[in-house]
């Protein structure tokens, strides 16, 4: 049987389900492909602003609460996230009461009432806030990195937005997003749990078949050369710690390394054994935690290493990542600990398949972006990944042209010489 079934209405609307009979529970979730990047200078942040104000209240439900109260009747709790690309609502919905819920997000999503925008504009200004010190400096790596990755360009940008673009934001602004991002050309609706196929479609059908609006506009692509860097960005700031986070630009998520780049981000910060944890953690006692991510988006990448430390550690610390992005390109993996690596991924996958929130958005983002993954696919991926296959992507993206970092906090000035002399060194 087929990890999911998908149908199109005639509108456009991608409608998944997955059906999963042993469980109790419904997982409902709509993607629409609108995020930071679609977003002019002028208006950074208006879609995250959007997002908060499609739980104001709708046209059937007058209020915030009333929305709230509704889900709430049918077993639910909605929530939304807005991110580089997309944004996505969501809610768990008991069996029993899927078309209600359903008739909710349409109504959310449809017939926004558009109430308390000064209200919520307070709440995101509140929320942009955490992203700067008392001196109005931006200490959050992410935004630092991002800024020196694509400069001048959405993908540099917070998702909140800037305070001064939230504070201006109008009315007009907020509807004018909505009626051009929020179509169902632009949209998947995902259903994960004890239901059928069939019913899911004839409820889509009822609840979003006459919803209608132009496709939404591309954003702006990333066009830039591969990399400019070393860059680092210094912020000082008050704390027992420093925040450091060092990262690589890549490609898109349709590149032929993109399998090899999953593996390799598990193999430096997956669980207590990845080469991350046992340098800085076990070995050389640095840091308490360090984790690694990889983002990938439709043109361009980022894998970066997160981490807090002690002023004394930082030098030493950064010195030691540098060095297992050394190790990477110098020599392979060994089979024994690929193999460890790729047995825990596959674990991953399997116990993924009890999860309906995952595989709703699995289904539904790769869906909406043309990258379809399934869980079949990807093990099938993975029994390709070789060592040599790991050292040739290694090779060729980490390279001091496209290092980028942040690091935040008390710093002395003797360790940013010496991180910015074994930085200018690497690799040795």
């Amino acid at each position: 049987m087929p990890e999911y079934c998908c149908d199109t209405l005639e509108n456009g609307l991608r409608v998944i389900s997955v059906t999963l009979p042993h469980h109790h529970g419904t997982e409902v979730l709509i993607y629409l492909g609108v995020g930071s990047r679609h977003e002019s200078t002028r208006q950074a942040g208006i879609s995250h602003f959007l997002e908060h104000m499609l739980f104001k209240g709708t046209r059937d439900y007058p209020s915030g609460l009333a929305l709230e109260r509704a889900f709430e009747a049918v077993g639910g709790s909605a929530n939304a996230a807005t991110d580089t690309e997309t944004t996505c609502f969501h809610s768990r919905i008991h069996p029993a009461h899927l078309r209600e819920g359903l008739a909710l997000f349409a109504s959310m999503l449809r017939r926004p009432l558009f109430r308390d925008m000064e209200v919520e504009r307070r709440v995101i200004l509140e929320e942009a806030l955490s992203d700067f010190n008392e001196a109005g400096r931006q200490i959050n790596p992410d935004n630092l990195v991002a800024g020196l990755l694509f400069p001048r360009h959405p993908l540099g940008r917070p998702t909140v937005g800037s305070r001064p673009c939230v504070a201006r934001l109008s009315l007009s602004q907020l509807q004018r997003h909505h009626t051009g991002y929020y179509t169902p050309s632009n949209a998947v609706l995902a259903v994960a749990g004890p239901t059928e196929h069939q019913a899911v479609l004839s409820a889509a059908q009822e609840l979003f078949g006459d919803w209608q609006g132009a496709p939404a506009a591309p954003p702006q692509p990333w066009t830039a050369a591969p990399g400019d860097g070393p860059r680092i960005s210094w912020v000082r700031d008050n704390g027992s710690q420093i925040s450091l986070q060092l990262a690589f630009l890549l490609p898109g998520r349709d590149n032929p390394h993109a399998v090899n780049l999953r593996v390799i981000r598990r193999l430096l910060g997956w669980g207590g054994m990845s080469l991350l944890m046992l340098r800085l953690r076990e070995e050389l006692a640095l840091t308490y935690a360090v984790e690694a991510s990889l983002a990938l988006y439709v043109d361009a990448g980022v894998l970066a290493v997160d981490l807090a430390v002690s002023p004394d550690n930082l030098a030493p610390a950064v010195e030691a990542i540098l060095g297992i992005f050394s190790e990477l390109v110098e020599k392979e993996v060994s089979e024994g600990e690929l193999e460890h690596v790729l047995a825990t991924y596959r674990y991953d996958l399997d116990y993924s398949r009890d999860h309906l929130e995952e595989l709703a958005l699995r289904y539904a983002w790769g869906e909406l972006t043309g990258c379809r993954r399934t869980i079949e696919g990807d093990l099938a991926e993975l029994a390709k990944v070789t060592p040599s296959g790991l050292r040739e992507t290694a090779r060729e993206f980490f390279t001091p042209g496209r290092l980028y970092g942040a690091i935040v906090g008390p710093y002395h000035s003797r360790g940013r010489k010496r991180i910015e002399a074994s930085i200018a060194d690497w690799p040795a």
